[in-house]
């Protein structure tokens, strides 16, 4: 065990999370993020001087840096592995199938193929479609192939306006990838794929075909509102991930912090 905990020891870790805050970009389809003190300091002293403070949140599951269960879409009434939606959901008990609860903890290898850096631009225009050409030059520029089971990242470069609702929402429009884009991912069968965006698809596109292909169709999950820019800085390509989303039973979705440690 000791050899495992040293090589902890001597790692650099990357923190791929965006942080929650009241004004947060949200999708306009998902409840935005709230944030109280509820309790707060000297509203209860104790008797040696001793006071806490306490705080409440609200958020939709499908806010900041989440990933998306199998269950978050549907195409025809049927979920992933042809699950009817209609009988796996419930108002008061979420879904019985593919939720975020059946997610085990992620420890797998991660790859980012930074799409802005190969372009050349800081990030990529609101209407720029990743292609399967694109994700074949920049994993040949960077000296890297995807494998079975990788959770792939793509960096678009929107991450820096994530302080900037407005910017980073942008009328949900956004650049990504379209559908063969996304069957680019599945055919090297990959774990989940994610990006910096609000969407992580190519949007707006009514058919959300990204989200149909990847969740109904392939059973891989999607990654978004990553924070991607110190990653790329460095030139880490490959790295280990890091991740566990919350045990919401029957949710769609829920919040990550995702690590890229790297040795």
């Amino acid at each position: 065990m000791q050899p495992l905990y040293d090589a902890i020891g001597a790692a650099r870790v990357f923190d791929l999370a965006q942080p929650y805050f009241p004004g947060m970009p949200h999708h306009p389809s998902h409840p935005p993020f709230l944030f109280g003190l509820v309790k707060q300091h000297g509203e209860y002293v104790g008797p040696a001087g001793n006071s806490s403070a306490a705080d409440a949140l609200a958020l939709g599951s499908h806010v900041g840096t989440h990933i998306d269960a199998l269950c978050h879409f549907s195409c025809g009434g049927k979920l992933f592995g042809g699950v009817e939606a209609a009988s796996a959901q419930s108002c008061q008990q979420g879904f019985s199938a593919h939720a975020i609860d059946t997610v085990a903890p992620i420890v797998r290898r991660g790859v980012l193929l930074d799409v802005a850096g190969h372009a050349g631009v800081d990030a990529l225009p609101a209407d720029f479609e990743i292609t399967p050409e694109h994700l074949e030059e920049i994993a040949r520029a960077q000296g890297i192939g995807v494998e079975r089971g990788d959770v792939v990242l793509l960096r678009t470069g929107w991450a820096r306006y994530f302080h900037d609702a407005a910017k980073f929402v942008s009328e949900v429009r956004g650049p990504g990838p379209a559908r063969a884009g996304a069957e680019w991912l599945s055919r090297r069968g990959v774990f989940a794929a994610g990006s910096d965006t609000l969407a992580f698809e190519k949007v707006p596109d009514a058919g959300m075909p990204v989200h149909v292909h990847l969740l109904v169709e392939s059973g891989i999950h999607i990654i978004e509102c990553l924070n991607l820019e110190e990653l790329a800085a460095a030139g880490v390509w490959t790295f280990l991930l890091v991740a566990a989303p919350l045990k919401i039973r029957g949710a769609t979705g829920a919040p990550v912090r995702r690590l890229a440690i790297v040795a």
